[in-house]
């Protein structure tokens, strides 16, 4: 008899850590308030939060190309720098200037790599000089778009939305202004673009 109750009282005890490990396949936060979005009509906005220097981040850049060209017509992705300091700032600029010059596309992976493969320094001018003059940029045309009131107006920008959003690691990825989503959550890099596939689907069917 206290053999069958011993039993009992294990299969009970394995059993419950199990049941509040998994509170659910899909986990993510809700922003309260929700912020403003881009986008208009019944399309919906996804949003990675990312840093150039996060591993994390270079990690996962291969994995979201390939999910973010998979994405439906009304779902717009974009991507936000991460700002936490005056190092992320810096590179947030970079991303920013880039941008402002028709070169996004173009070197944004080349310089994810850069920093990851070839440990490029992007707070070391010269260092950070000769890899733009490698890739066909005039440095000088550069700095001078970094320095520009458009680049450091979105800079700020992000600063403010990293707060709003209220992220506090990268990679992270917001929906609709409404929900974000961590590795953590996700429990994997392949299991937080999931979760976010999960919740634009939840948006469309009126469901969230």
């Amino acid at each position: 008899m206290m053999n069958k109750v011993f039993s009992l009282l294990l299969a009970l005890a394995m059993a419950a850590p199990l049941a509040g490990a998994q509170p659910g396949k899909y986990q993510y936060t809700e922003l309260k308030p929700p912020q403003p979005v881009d986008v208009q009509g019944k399309n919906i906005e996804v949003v990675e939060f990312f840093w150039y220097g996060c591993p994390h981040c270079y990690n996962l850049e291969p994995l979201i190309e390939a999910w973010a060209k998979k994405l439906p017509p009304d779902v717009q992705f974009k991507r936000i720098p991460a700002v936490f300091n005056e190092r992320w700032a810096h590179d947030a600029a970079i991303f920013y200037t880039f941008e402002s010059m028709g070169l996004l596309d173009k070197l944004h992976r080349p310089l994810f790599d850069a920093i990851h493969r070839d440990h490029l320094r992007t707070d070391n001018q010269q260092a950070m000089t000769e890899w733009l003059q490698k890739n066909g940029v005039e440095p000088k045309k550069f700095y001078e778009t970094m320095k520009s009131f458009t680049v450091q107006s979105k800079t700020r920008r992000a600063v403010q939305l990293t707060t709003a959003y209220k992220i506090d690691g990268t990679p992270a990825m917001a929906v609709q202004g409404r929900f974000t989503v961590s590795t953590e959550q996700g429990r994997s890099r392949e299991g937080m673009l999931d979760t976010v596939s999960y919740v634009v689907d939840m948006l469309r069917q009126g469901k969230l």
